[in-house]
């Protein structure tokens, strides 16, 4: 979740404290699994799994309550993050523990730490062992990709940690920004996703069961590949334009011109 036009969402470490204390009240109303996490200036991530499938209300609590106390405080008005969060489904192999090193190395990778054991406000230090950990917070989970020995796992992820260190460690590439997984993966979701889904559920959300854009004109021809592309799986006319190496107006044409065929 982001802050409003980049609004910072908190601005001293008690906020940070009271954001983890009701990260807290949250997990135990709403039996989230965090796994981890990290608190930035203007934004913060989560990695957690939602067992009851109750993300959207366990992060209305979370961002609502939060919100409220923040404004309260600072005697201010209006919205103070930016929409509903941002969410990325991760099915539960090498993505989720990429995703939990990019979260931890956050601080290091926007220049604010030189090592994510230098940002006292992410889930680096328990999850290696240099701290208790909060009872919200499930190191074991991410360990138990390591080894089942509890030493041996928390050694292999203090390496893992560095070598994302040093090659600057990114985020994989999820489809349509939400999908992070194998095809087969990609596969059932896409087929979920195509049936009954929730008003609440974005349009970027929706648009992760679209095919590529290559499978798009690997199935038709230029003219309707465009008009799928754009009326029928969402994609903006720069998208299809730079696939295709055309300016957008042209594509913008031949999506209308195939449109008034079918008509």
């Amino acid at each position: 979740s982001r802050g409003n036009e980049k609004t910072p969402l908190f601005l001293c470490d008690d906020d940070r404290v009271y954001f983890l204390y009701l990260l807290s009240e949250v997990v135990m109303r709403y039996h989230f699994k965090v796994y981890a996490y990290c608190l930035m200036g203007n934004h913060y991530h989560l990695l957690v799994e939602t067992p009851r499938a109750n993300l959207s209300e366990g992060m209305r609590q979370l961002n609502g309550v939060y919100a409220q106390r923040f404004n309260r405080n600072r005697e201010r008005v209006g919205h103070l993050f930016q929409g509903r969060f941002s969410a990325k489904l991760i099915r539960s192999d090498a993505y989720l523990l990429a995703c939990s090193r990019y979260i931890v190395l956050n601080p290091v990778r926007s220049g604010i730490a030189t090592h994510p054991r230098k940002w006292d406000w992410s889930s680096y230090m328990a999850t290696a062992g240099l701290i208790e950990a909060p009872l919200f917070l499930d190191t074991d989970y991410i360990l138990s990709y390591f080894s089942e020995n509890k030493g041996a796992a928390i050694l292999q992820y203090l390496l893992f940690i560095e070598s994302g260190v040093a090659n600057k460690s990114q985020l994989p590439e999820a489809k349509g920004g939400l999908l992070l997984g194998g095809r087969t993966f990609v596969s059932e979701i896409r087929e979920k996703l195509k049936k009954d889904i929730p008003t609440e559920v974005t349009k970027r959300e929706r648009h992760a069961a679209r095919p590529d854009i290559e499978e798009i004109f690997s199935d038709h021809d230029i003219d309707k590949g465009i008009y799928e592309a754009v009326y029928t799986h969402g994609y903006k006319l720069r998208e299809v334009g730079e696939f295709l190496g055309m300016h957008y107006s042209v594509v913008s044409r031949a999506a209308k011109k195939y449109r008034s065929k079918i008509k």
